[in-house]
């Protein structure tokens, strides 16, 4: 098992490739943080730079900034589905900046948007759903070949942060299955 000093194999392709999948997740909860703060434009932003990022654009501070961005209007928002669906999007713009490092907390990086987004899907339907129907599932169903070989190069999600950190361990457990 490698431990957290270790270095590990990522690729550019791959890293577009998680960040891709990371803003298609978030963007399934966009909606929830907009119809909330519907003149904030700060987690739209961080997922289109993050899109450009993943269609082969360059990872320049306006990505990172935008991620910032994303994450202080989650800060601000007003309902809990709200913050989770902002936080998701940060996420997504923050995965481009993925560590090749064998950390388990690089695996939050590979996830943390899609964990995010479940959260903010359960929040909005009340937490009697199961997320597994909606954006956990999607997240199992669509991850490409790229999230599970870098996952496969890192230690296990790490324990704690709450309820997004049960729903990104059982992300992380099912995609290495």
């Amino acid at each position: 098992m490698p431990t957290a000093s270790d270095d590990i194999e990522l690729t550019e392709h791959e890293l577009r490739d998680i960040t891709g999948y990371a803003a298609q997740g978030a963007r399934r909860v966009l909606s929830l943080f907009e119809e909330a703060h519907p003149a904030d434009p700060r987690p739209r932003d961080a997922l289109e730079a993050a899109d450009a990022f993943a269609a082969g654009g360059r990872r320049t501070n306006t990505l990172r900034q935008r991620a910032w961005a994303a994450y202080r209007a989650a800060q601000e928002a007003t309902s809990p589905a709200a913050v989770d669906a902002a936080r998701a999007a940060s996420h997504a713009a923050a995965a481009a900046y993925l560590h090749p490092k064998a950390s388990a907390h690089q695996v939050k990086h590979i996830l943390g948007a899609a964990a995010h987004a479940a959260r903010a899907e359960e929040l909005a339907c009340g937490e009697e759903q199961p997320v597994t129907a909606g954006t956990l599932g999607w997240a199992r169903l669509h991850a490409p070949a790229a999230v599970t070989a870098v996952l496969g190069r890192l230690p296990a999600a790490p324990p704690g942060g709450g309820r997004v950190g049960e729903l990104l361990r059982d992300l992380d457990a099912a995609l290495r299955d």
